[in-house]
């Protein structure tokens, strides 16, 4: 990422605190480089396990239009997906957490390495969200061939 978008994404994830200056302030001090952001403001969070988290990041970058932003734990064991606000409220999936309003995520410094938490998919600063609809679609997909895979494996 370049200056530029590194400050559009910055701005637009601090927009989602409840003091942005202070927020980008104490971000860009902190030497985890990371903070805590209210969800269900401007987006919320899909909490999908690794594996099948992965493989529908995956299906996702196959289309045409670019996923929002995704998150990755330190061993990429949980895929936090930026879906639009109120979709938490209403997702029911096996193994899927909604992070909604009242819930806080851990963000770290766009297009800074580090951390226990880091970017998949940097946010574009624009506002970019992952369609829900195609979030279950791709992660259909990827559950499917996951499936096939394992059981092309078996003897």
């Amino acid at each position: 990422m370049q200056g530029s978008e590194i400050r559009t994404a910055v701005e637009w994830l601090a927009s989602a605190a409840p003091d942005p200056h202070a927020c980008r302030w104490a971000w860009e001090r902190n030497p985890l480089g990371v903070a805590l952001l209210p969800a269900g403001r401007h987006w919320d969070v899909l909490i999908l396990p690794g594996e099948p988290g992965r493989a529908a990041l995956d299906v996702l970058k196959l289309m045409p239009a670019r996923p929002g932003p995704v998150l990755a734990d330190s061993g990429d064991t949980r895929l936090g997906f930026f879906v639009p606000a109120g979709t938490a409220a209403h997702w029911i999936g096996t193994g899927v957490r909604g992070a909604g309003r009242g819930s806080w995520i851990v963000v770290p410094y766009p297009g800074r390495a580090g951390g226990r938490v880091h970017w998949l998919v940097v946010p574009d600063g624009h506002g970019t969200l992952t369609d829900p609809a195609v979030l279950e679609l791709a992660l259909h997909e990827a559950v499917a061939s996951l499936v096939q895979e394992k059981a092309a494996r078996r003897p």
